[in-house]
């Protein structure tokens, strides 16, 4: 079996046992899969009951992967989830007791409710895979995933991630409602059905292989040109104070090139890019005073820019 025959069977795979529980979620499932094969960190930004907590448990059970949930609260201290240096009695000497942050899957439950020194505590993890405690240095388990949720609509009692951490995330996603028919389904699930898998997919592929293929999955020179002709419209908006960064369009080519893994091709589409354009872009622009007044909302200039570059119908090598 081929890693594209692979990759498209494991997301078919979890999207269906995912649908045992969570009903209408195979379009979130499959970004939050993207973040995963490119060995980033994902936002979850959603109102709350919508499934944002049980969606990343059993995304780690399923995959076999160590999980970990923290409850972002403004005492959470950076040592809560980095772990501290505790003095042995027996030895007289200091030992690092590891934190939550150790485990290949770290869910970082309403992160905007955590104070800034304690958010600023997962900077350096989600970037170098790596916590530096009195000097030294701890490797992070691989692979290693910040799957964090907030809630958009409660305010109080909450600070904004900065620019600084909301660049470290791949992706915003948004669960959204599922469908009518979809929703009736949540009324017939018996109440023994609703748990957690115990135990990961049979016949699991390695995730480290479809993270390499992610890198052999080619994107031609127009598609690559319609990446940067987005990015840069962004920068040129007027109603937009800050647009997408270098880093982002980056993190845009990882992205689409595992959009594709997943959907069992070897090449990139324009329609990847789009897919992907708000999930990719949204969280990393800052509208400008005047557009925040008029109450004109990164979705709808994002919207606007995306409309307004011409997306390309030829494909040539270089």
């Amino acid at each position: 079996m081929t890693d594209l025959e692979r990759a498209r069977k494991l997301s078919d795979q979890v999207a269906s046992r995912v649908d045992e529980r969570l009903y209408g979620m195979r379009e979130p499932l499959r970004l939050v899969l993207v973040g995963i094969l490119t060995g980033s960190h994902v936002l979850i930004d959603d109102v709350p009951g919508v499934g944002k907590t049980t969606l990343v448990r059993m995304l780690a059970s399923l995959l076999g992967l160590s999980f970990r949930r923290v409850q972002f609260t403004p005492d959470l201290m950076p040592t809560d989830i980095t772990g501290a240096s505790i003095l042995d009695l027996r030895t007289n000497e200091f030992e690092f007791r590891r934190g939550p942050l150790f485990t290949q899957v770290l869910l970082a439950d309403e992160i905007n409710r955590a104070t800034p020194k304690t958010q600023a505590a997962l900077l350096e993890a989600m970037q170098e895979h790596q916590v530096t405690a009195d000097g030294t240095t701890y490797p992070l388990p691989e692979p290693f995933f910040v799957l964090a949720t907030q809630n958009p609509i409660e305010l109080e009692g909450t600070f904004p991630l900065p620019e600084a951490q909301l660049d470290r995330f791949l992706l915003r996603v948004r669960l959204g409602y599922p469908p009518e028919a979809e929703e009736e389904r949540i009324l017939t699930t018996r109440a023994e059905e609703r748990g957690i898998p115990g135990e990961p997919l049979a016949d699991l592929p390695s995730l480290s292989d479809l993270q390499q293929a992610v890198g052999d999955v080619r994107m031609e020179h127009p598609v690559r040109r319609y990446v940067i002709a987005l990015a840069r419209a962004t920068r040129e908006h007027p109603e937009l104070a800050v647009g997408v960064s270098p880093r982002a369009v980056e993190q845009m080519g990882d992205a689409a090139r595992a959009f594709a893994l997943l959907d069992g091709r070897d090449y990139v589409l324009p329609d990847d890019i789009k897919s992907l354009a708000e999930p990719a872009f949204i969280h990393r622009l800052v509208p400008t005073t005047d557009a925040r007044i008029r109450d004109r909302t990164p979705e709808e200039i994002l919207r606007e820019v995306i409309r307004s570059v011409d997306v390309p119908t030829e494909f040539r090598e270089d």
